[in-house]
């Protein structure tokens, strides 16, 4: 009998109206945890190594977004973090162990449809473009003390982004989010050694999992 009640009374919930019901014009500010997962395929390190190529780590970190509402149902996204990654050496330099790192900041934009802005729970999906740029990008010591000093680059990639999320209500303003997001990016990382240039391409293509809090303005 509780257990009958108890699902009566969460299905009432979600049901009732919304307290931090969702209209044009809001703002909504988020905090979140993210995860940056690569799902990355990679060529091979050309033209001195190639039977060798590179796998990139995932990385966690902060990341903030605002979303402005332009009607009830749609509004656009910025999503702003930064995550630093290593970058592992795979088939004949894989005893190299990580070969490089690398700073990425992705920036992405997004334009969203919210399913039902006036629910307590909110889902939304949303599609856009991501401009990522590569900086700070550092040779491995191990790298270097098999080929010596080398300078590594990395070019900025422009693609595509994908997201599903969903936001719920914890008070009138403040609700739990959920997020997963695809992002499209490719790019090449050159290393310099002396004279010697060697090249790999990479896509990275992350899928982003996040989990925070939000604020409606």
């Amino acid at each position: 009998m509780k257990l009958v009640v108890s699902a009566s009374l969460l299905a009432l919930a979600i049901a009732s109206p919304a307290q931090a019901q969702v209209q044009a014009g809001d703002v909504l500010v988020r905090a979140r945890a993210i995860v940056v997962s690569p799902t990355e395929k990679a060529g091979t390190v050309k033209p001195g190594f190639p039977t060798g190529s590179v796998s990139v780590s995932d990385s966690v970190a902060p990341e903030v977004d605002f979303t402005y509402m332009w009607t009830d149902h749609i509004g656009t996204e910025l999503i702003l973090a930064t995550t630093k990654h290593d970058i592992r050496g795979t088939g004949s330099i894989a005893a190299l162990g990580d070969v490089a790192d690398t700073w990425v900041l992705p920036p992405t934009l997004t334009v969203q449809y919210h399913f039902a802005p006036k629910a307590k729970i909110r889902p939304y999906v949303g599609a856009g473009v991501n401009y990522t740029i590569f900086y700070s990008s550092d040779a491995s010591r191990s790298l270097e003390n098999a080929i010596g000093k080398t300078d590594v680059k990395l070019k900025d990639s422009f693609g595509y982004a994908l997201q599903a999320g969903v936001d719920v209500d914890l008070t009138k303003r403040v609700f739990l989010n959920l997020d997963v997001k695809y992002i499209d990016i490719d790019t090449r990382a050159r290393l310099t050694t002396g004279g010697a240039v060697n090249r790999v391409n990479v896509s990275l293509d992350p899928i982003v999992p996040s989990i925070g809090l939000g604020m409606r303005f």
